[in-house]
């Protein structure tokens, strides 16, 4: 049977996970990992003994927030109003586009860490796909507007993710408004 970790490791292991997913999503995946053992208050030896790997950490670090885009979207699909459904699902994506660095790299992003969540990436465009069907076919999208031009509308906002932190939220926000009004019946 295997020993349960001591209670301080258990703790140092917390601690690093949450120091990665603040790091993560400030400053992005290519954060230092001293960065993060500093942040831990713990070794960069200590880091690496709970995580050998930075993929390993930061597919710890990410799990649960690419599970948290997944209950997202299901409740998007749960709405009953079309047009609720698809427009808050481009506003949460607009926020996490200022707010997680490290989200936006792991779904939008290309290679390994992308590939560790390849199915949710799939999920999640079935979902849109379905989201922006209803919101056309209850009349409440813009005439020709597709899922297209909706994908092609959420990587103009993410972007955008690359501006200042100040000017992100802004831009991002008044990006976000115009999208909306645009596809809009």
């Amino acid at each position: 049977m295997p020993q349960k970790p001591r209670a301080d490791a258990r703790s140092n292991r917390e601690r690093v996970v949450v120091a990665a997913r603040e790091t993560f999503a400030e400053a992005g995946l290519e954060a230092p990992m001293r960065e993060v053992a500093r942040r831990a208050g713990v070794g960069v030896a200590t880091l690496y003994r709970h995580f050998p790997t930075r993929a390993e950490l930061v597919t710890t670090v990410l799990t649960d927030r690419v599970q948290a885009c997944g209950v997202q979207m299901r409740h998007a699909l749960d709405d009953p109003d079309p047009w609720r459904a698809l427009s808050g699902t481009i506003v949460e994506f607009a926020d996490r586009q200022v707010h997680d660095q490290a989200l936006n790299e792991a779904l939008l992003g290309s290679g390994e860490l992308s590939a560790a969540f390849r199915d949710e990436r799939r999920e999640h465009s079935r979902a849109l796909d379905v989201l922006v069907d209803r919101a056309r076919a209850a009349g409440v999208l813009r005439d020709g507007v597709d899922v297209d031009d909706v994908r092609a509308a959420l990587l103009a906002i993410a972007s955008l993710r690359r501006l200042p932190p100040t000017a992100a939220a802004r831009v991002v926000g008044r990006v976000t408004g115009l999208v909306l009004a645009g596809i809009r019946a």
